[in-house]
């Protein structure tokens, strides 16, 4: 379980259009209608056969709850680097042990309005990282559900309504490069300044 204490006071690092960090601000307290730019990640974990790691954000969660998603998001912590930040979150959120991270899209960003007019606005780098065994523990404050899906399952989410907008984004970025076990490592260097590998 996330410590309440520690997620209401969580920082997100605040970013300038070049990806160069201009402060920080409270989470909980940044995500509203004029969400400001903010630096984040978007993680996929696979198995040995070739799944992806699935998750329904949770009913009471801020920013689009109930949404089908990859398997973990979040923002990394000021001065974290993104592999540390990844790992901490993955075990936060699903009590998942990895290995093998991946930087697959280190140039992703969106903006996207959910239903309630709350926006998210991120530069959101993609990792894939690689299931190292044990069952998948849900923190039910975060995640509703996980569901090991194939990689056809995975592209057909990608144009269902209850799917995160930043997920059908990112599919149809990752789509092309095939299967999760074929995305190519991408150049660190090409991550925003604010962040390292």
């Amino acid at each position: 379980m996330g410590d309440p204490t520690l997620m209401a006071t969580e920082e997100i690092v605040l970013l300038n259009p070049a990806g160069e960090a201009i402060g920080t601000a409270p989470k909980a307290a940044s995500h509203h209608q004029d969400t400001p730019y903010h630096l984040a990640f978007s993680c996929y974990v696979t198995d040995g056969a070739g799944r992806v790691l699935i998750t329904r954000r949770a009913l009471d969660k801020a920013t689009f709850p109930g949404v089908w998603t990859n398997t973990c998001c979040g923002h990394p912590a000021p001065g974290e680097g993104l592999r540390e930040a990844v790992t901490r979150r993955l075990g936060d959120e699903l009590g998942l042990t990895v290995t093998d991270l991946t930087l697959v899209l280190p140039e992703f960003d969106y903006r996207a309005t959910a239903p309630d007019g709350v926006v998210e606005h991120e530069r959101c780098p993609v990792v894939r990282a690689r299931w190292a065994g044990g069952e998948p523990r849900p923190n039910p404050d975060e995640v509703a559900d996980a569901q090991w899906r194939t990689w056809e399952e995975c592209l057909k989410l990608a144009d269902d309504p209850d799917a995160s907008p930043w997920y059908r984004m990112q599919m149809a970025q990752l789509a092309p490069l095939g299967a999760p076990e074929q995305w190519p490592a991408a150049d660190p260097s090409r991550l925003p300044p604010a962040l390292s590998w």
